[in-house]
């Protein structure tokens, strides 16, 4: 009888688990209303792609971002290793009572300088105080020199790192025996490895210490049973936000939900301004909810004019980013109004592919401001 159920784990693991684990992935990002149709368009069409990806000998893997996190296969005793672990995705292993958080004994001083970090990384944004609590008490210390690996491509993964000192780069093979290609750089306040701890899959990428570094991880357990859902309630509810943006239609479920994880929001009021005339931008914003319009000052001595209309699903505030200059006009909320927003940051970081398209849209500024000029002779 054990037998037989061993069997019946490898089986699932080797050829259901990663599938259904995928397939859940995109069915929340895409909330399809007809999810069994979708669902089987989706198996017909991806999922065999993915099996057949996972199924090369060669164990190349796509270039797509949405394609990092395949389970590639692995010898026997490793697959059985590992089968208790991925029960997580079904809730085994996330049973409230039975966990209980380790606490790494810490100094003040340290518990300040993590809760500097937690706070400097979206992936920590969504947490309470006493989550955020539990999290510090959990989290471990650890210093790196230069040129050493965190982590590497391939390797199963049980920490999230939050970096406190230094810069660490990041590298990934496309092809099995393929050269590491450089991918970004980790810079204090930044995490990765979550990836690994929220889908179960192997090292998507690899990060070496480009100086001396000082990280602190965070432990799978505590990540799955506190961070976890939290992040994941915060990227649902964006990610549906995102999806009526009409810029980020372009982009695939992964790109939308990393974005999603980066994304703050802010509430205005009728007649309140969000951004003046002149000032250094570093925000890029995109409307949840109201209506709102730009002002601008195309005759010196005069007053105002009003531009442009902006309504749920535009975005502004892009032009003081991309070309670093001041804001070009003044935002008003014309009603109440619900805004989700990038920083500087994260605006590079995030939105580094969609440049090329927020560059060519800045032309109905100057439309829009040539227009306004002519009437106003």
């Amino acid at each position: 009888m054990n037998q037989q159920s061993d069997k019946l784990k490898q089986y699932a693991q080797e050829n259901v688990v990663f599938l259904l684990q995928r397939l859940m992935e995109d069915i929340l990002a895409q909330q399809p209303k007809n999810v069994i149709d979708w669902s089987i368009a989706w198996l017909d069409k991806k999922g065999r792609e993915i099996v057949k990806q996972k199924q090369k000998p060669s164990g190349k893997s796509s270039s797509s971002d949405e394609e990092i996190i395949e389970l590639p296969k692995r010898p026997a005793a490793a697959r059985k290793q590992r089968a208790s672990i991925s029960a997580e995705a079904y809730g085994q292993y996330n049973r409230k009572e039975s966990f209980q958080p380790r606490v790494i004994v810490k100094s003040q001083q340290q518990k300040e300088i993590i809760s500097k970090r937690l706070s400097q990384s979206f992936m920590f944004a969504s947490l309470d105080n006493r989550e955020k609590d539990i999290v510090i008490d959990a989290m471990e210390e650890r210093s790196y020199n230069v040129d050493d690996w965190v982590i590497k491509q391939g390797d199963s993964g049980d920490n999230l790192y939050v970096v406190d000192q230094g810069e660490l780069n990041c590298f990934k093979r496309f092809t099995k025996d393929g050269e590491n290609k450089f991918l970004k750089v980790y810079y204090p306040g930044e995490s990765f490895g979550e990836l690994a701890l929220l889908y179960n899959a192997p090292r998507a990428a690899s990060i070496q210490s480009k100086t001396n570094s000082v990280l602190f991880a965070l432990d799978r357990q505590t990540f799955n049973h506190i961070v976890k859902d939290a992040a994941m309630k915060k990227r649902e509810k964006y990610v549906n936000v995102l999806k009526q943006i009409e810029l980020l239609s372009m982009m695939d479920p992964y790109e939308r939900s990393h974005v999603a994880d980066a994304i703050k929001s802010a509430s205005f009021q009728k007649g309140e301004y969000i951004i003046r005339e002149g000032e250094q931008g570093d925000i890029f914003y995109m409307i949840e909810e109201g209506n709102l319009i730009a002002t601008k000052t195309l005759i010196q001595g005069q007053d105002p004019v009003k531009v442009f209309q902006y309504k749920e699903g535009d975005y502004f505030g892009e032009l003081a980013l991309l070309k670093d200059i001041p804001r070009q006009a003044n935002i008003i909320a014309e009603t109440e109004v619900k805004l989700i927003y990038l920083d500087r940051h994260s605006f590079k970081r995030m939105l580094g592919p969609l440049e090329d398209i927020l560059r060519r849209n800045t032309d109905k500024y100057q439309k829009y401001e040539q227009y306004w000029i002519t009437q106003g002779k």
